[in-house]
């Protein structure tokens, strides 16, 4: 397994989507600051179950976090069709830091 544990920023909202079987899945975006000279790294990430829902309404732009759970990447194709890779983070852990 990859494990990661990721410090940062909330990039949007939690959005609470279901999933075919009627379970729970909060979305939301972590940015990764590695310094002024270096890019931001966006982590998508996907907590599941009660905790999605429980944890959702806390998960506000802005806030800041720390999350821990599994790496996966991910391939798809962008609007133009160009094929695109991310890396995702699926939430075994979620710590809020304080902010709002």
């Amino acid at each position: 397994m990859n494990n990661i544990t990721v410090a940062g920023t909330l990039g949007k909202d939690a959005e609470i989507k279901y999933m075919p079987n009627g379970d729970p899945v909060a979305s939301f975006s972590v940015a990764d600051q590695q310094g002024k000279d270096k890019p931001t790294i966006w982590w998508a990430c996907q907590l599941f179950g009660k905790r999605a829902t429980s944890l959702a309404p806390y998960l506000l732009k802005g806030g800041a976090v720390t999350v821990s759970g599994n790496v996966s990447e991910r391939e798809w194709q962008d609007k133009e069709g160009q094929k695109r890779k991310s890396m995702d983070i699926r939430v075994s852990d979620v710590a809020l830091q304080g902010g709002r």
